[in-house]
This record gives C-alpha cells, structure tokens and sequence, in this order.
C-alpha cells in the first residue's frame, strides 16, 4: 500500500489464531479435513497453507494482501526436524 505494507502483522496474527484454533491440543484424526489422511507435518503445513490461502482470498488479511502470489507455510518440530508447503493463491 501506500505505506509500503503487504499485510499487517496484528491482523494476520490474528487471522492464524483462527486458522489453528480448531487444531491445538485435538486429535487431529477428528479434524474433517484430515479424515483418511496421516497426519505428518507436510500434510498440517498443507493444510494450514490452504486455510491461510482461502482467508487471504477472502479478504481476511486487507485490502493489500490482494496482490499476494504465493504463500507458505514452515511448521518446525525442532531446531532440525521440519516441513515447509508453498502455495501460489
């Protein structure tokens, strides 16, 4: 924007608290959009990418977040076990 911000950071903290709200402390077999799926880190990073995606889309993260090309998501088990999904929107 004319402010030279893709997306405020209050707002997409915001927006991801959403997004995992229904996944922290959950068996993750009992989330729809995991059913039939093992549940490994790639798969969460899909999914919270997707679900991310669908809010930028949607408008959720600001008028300016509109001219986003891709999004991506890292989910670290620890300091070198990690996963990483990128996405184009």
């Amino acid at each position: 924007d004319s402010d030279d911000i893709v997306v405020d950071i209050g707002g997409a903290t915001e927006v991801l608290r959403g997004v995992l709200a229904d996944l922290n402390y959950r068996n993750l077999d009992e989330v729809p959009e995991l059913a039939g799926c093992n549940t490994t880190t790639e798969i969460l990073a899909r999914l919270i990418a997707d679900r991310l995606a669908g809010r930028v889309e949607g408008g959720g993260l600001g008028d300016s977040a509109s001219g986003l090309a891709r999004i991506g998501v890292t989910l670290r088990e620890s300091h070198i076990a990690w996963a990483s999904y990128e996405r184009s929107l």
